[in-house]
């Protein structure tokens, strides 16, 4: 339990909030982001210098070193998504939750519903996803590993999109799982989404759309 009078110093000052759609609030998920993550970094680097200040040259080099690792996730996700055709350059998930990761790499973005929720999925909800996907010729879909993979595949089935994988979001897994640290799970999601979305996508994608 954290202590109950311990410092909670916010990580997220500096990053620009993205509202859910539909509403007012922010989306929380700006983690999904290797370029929100660095703010993230200097913002804990902060707040722990001012606890430890005779600290400060350790928590400095160490959080310089975080923020190259998150550096060449980034680096990693532009340079694979650089291979899309422009007119392709976009996520579908089944939870809108790439929101910052999305605006962050210049891609356009889809869901199916943009909170995961307890609710039914609906016909609508499908419907505009799939509408999306047509639209933008995207090549496919990916859905995260806390939700049933039910939605994505009758997005798949309308659409004819490819199964681009699934992303992992608010959990890790296990030590022997694939996303154990934040960092892994950064770097797994985005070797999935990448390898995904340039596996599926040909120059004759939107044509076959039609």
């Amino acid at each position: 339990p954290h202590p109950p009078h311990a410092p909670r110093p916010p990580a997220s000052p500096g990053i620009t909030p993205i509202p859910i759609a539909g509403t007012t609030d922010p989306n929380p998920h700006a983690w999904m982001s290797p370029t929100a993550a660095r703010t993230y970094v200097d913002n804990i680097a902060a707040a722990l210098t001012d606890l430890q200040p005779d600290q400060a040259e350790q928590i400095r080099a160490n959080a310089d070193s975080y923020k190259r690792r998150l550096a060449e996730v980034d680096g990693h996700i532009r340079s694979g998504l650089s291979q899309l055709p422009k007119d392709q350059r976009a996520l579908v998930t089944c939870e809108g939750a790439f929101s910052y990761l999305a605006r962050d790499t210049h891609l356009a973005e889809g869901y199916i519903w943009p909170v995961n929720t307890e609710r039914e999925i609906n016909s609508d909800d499908i419907r505009r996803a799939a509408d999306f996907v047509r639209d933008r010729h995207v090549p496919a879909v990916f859905c995260e590993s806390t939700v049933p993979a039910g939605p994505k595949q009758q997005l798949m089935r309308e659409t004819g999109a490819a199964d681009g994988g699934t992303l992992y979001v608010d959990s890790l897994s296990d030590a022997q799982g694939p996303v154990p640290t934040y960092l892994d799970l950064l770097e797994y999601d985005a070797k999935t989404i990448v390898t995904g979305l340039t596996r599926a996508s040909t120059p004759t994608t939107a044509g076959q759309r039609q």
